[in-house]
């Protein structure tokens, strides 16, 4: 069971809007660390580190595109403190965002210059200390290579990848399911999955799709509580932990094998999770 929503702990603890959540990691690293404790009391085992818009593009658009090392070894650091003090093994996954830029043809950013930004991002989440490169959010098949290429010429962690299916259950680029999971099998990782999205509803049909094409890679899928929405000044999931918990279920008798949550999941969410799917196998129709 993998983690939830970064972001959506983080503000509630007084991130400002438009601020860069990477920063906490350097100048607030215990409020980072409370949000992993958090996770990892509620039953997670799997942690992901703060650093998902951690690449240079990203960061030079909040004049942190010098920090990239810095903060991104920093998140690795502060996950893995909080690893420590627990009595059982948890796995650090180091997340890894897209850059936030269209590469050729489509917009102007260059593959190499994808893959150099990723390198440097990965280098510093492995110096840190992760267990695992995270790359997720991804929709365009490319930007997967280019992150993938780049893990793999700093260092030899394995790499998981989940890409989002949200428009008509296919990625923003147009890839359905089946053409992403074909495509990064071939691509060497060893694992993958999707993630944020419309909600479990739309996950689960999803996570159908994938198990039919995974040709043996284990499967991630880790989604949204819900559509958000607004309700005065906060923002608000339809998917409470009952539902999350239902969705759970189902994806472990799919045979998913790497479940946890994203945007506006809570670790009240993950321990409904767990709760929800204690005593089952995860192989289900995966290995049928």
């Amino acid at each position: 069971m993998g983690d939830g929503a970064m972001g959506t702990m983080l503000q509630t603890a007084g991130l400002e809007p438009g601020d860069a959540p990477e920063r906490l990691n350097a100048e607030n690293p215990e409020a980072v660390r409370s949000v992993h404790e958090a996770y990892l009391q509620a039953g997670s085992d799997v942690i992901t580190t703060n650093t998902f818009g951690g690449n240079r593009r990203r960061l030079a658009l909040h004049h942190a595109g010098d920090r990239v090392f810095e903060w991104n070894k920093a998140g690795a650091a502060v996950a893995r403190r909080a690893a420590g003090a627990q009595d059982r093994e948890v796995i650090i996954a180091g997340s890894v965002g897209p850059t936030g830029s269209l590469l050729q043809p489509v917009g102007d950013l260059h593959f190499d210059e994808a893959k150099n930004d990723f390198a440097e991002q990965c280098a510093a989440l492995a110096e840190g200390g992760v267990d695992v490169i995270l790359i997720e959010t991804m929709s365009d098949l490319e930007e997967v290579r280019a992150a993938i290429e780049g893990a793999r010429a700093v260092g030899d962690l394995p790499v998981f990848c989940t890409m989002t299916f949200d428009t008509h259950g296919r990625t923003m680029m147009g890839t359905s399911p089946e053409e992403a999971v074909q495509a990064t099998v071939d691509f060497g990782v060893q694992a993958f999955g999707s993630n944020c999205g419309n909600g479990p509803g739309e996950m689960e049909e999803i996570a159908e799709k994938m198990i039919r094409a995974c040709r043996g890679v284990p499967l991630i899928i880790q989604a949204n509580a819900g559509v958000p929405r607004i309700e005065g000044d906060q923002v608000v999931y339809e998917a409470g932990p009952e539902r999350m918990a239902e969705h759970a279920r189902r994806c472990c008798d799919l045979g998913i094998r790497y479940i946890g949550g994203c945007c506006g999941t809570t670790p009240a969410h993950i321990r409904a999770m767990i709760e929800a799917t204690k005593g089952s196998d995860g192989k289900g129709a995966e290995e049928g």
